[in-house]
């Protein structure tokens, strides 16, 4: 079980430590690699053909601006592209709807704006389809968030803290 990490620029790499760092938790591998759909699109469609080969299941694909890599990558492989659309300007919203506004048969399923840690976690629920031990990791950890929630709720609200 493997999900490759796949970003445009190294000042990526704060936003997409988040997801990395879920990833790990669940103890699923990775590989992250910085990748450019415009300045390397060769290097990056050998990659591409690379994942596959290595039978990794799941793609985050993080990018800014005008923000193709994700698109392009599910235009060059059947495995799920999941973007992460980073604020590099307009507050991030050129890069959501470049990623969100892929043509018909050509999806990537989207983010929130700088969010690579739901991008992890869709990457944990596709996984847990397939493998019991993520399955029940994942279960705890809703279980753990649910009665962390509850906890802080019963305490209350103190504006004095």
């Amino acid at each position: 079980m493997k999900v490759a990490i796949i970003f445009g620029s190294q000042s990526d790499k704060k936003v997409m430590k988040k997801g990395v760092e879920l990833l790990e938790e669940f103890g699923i591998e990775y590989k992250a690699m910085v990748l450019s759909a415009h300045r390397v699109p060769e290097k990056l469609l050998e990659e591409i053909k690379k994942l596959e080969e290595e039978n990794f299941e799941c793609i985050i694909a993080g990018a800014g601006l005008a923000a193709h890599l994700p698109g392009v990558i599910a235009s060059h492989t059947i495995l799920p592209v999941i973007g992460v659309p980073i604020n590099a300007s307009l507050g991030g919203l050129d890069s959501l709807l470049s990623i969100l506004q892929m043509p018909k048969s050509v999806p990537v399923a989207t983010v929130g704006i700088d969010n690579s840690f739901n991008a992890a976690m869709l990457s944990v629920e596709i996984l847990a389809l397939k493998y019991p031990d993520i399955k029940e990791k994942l279960k705890n950890y809703r279980k753990n968030m649910k009665e962390n929630f509850i906890r802080d709720y019963e305490k209350g609200v103190d504006f004095g803290e």
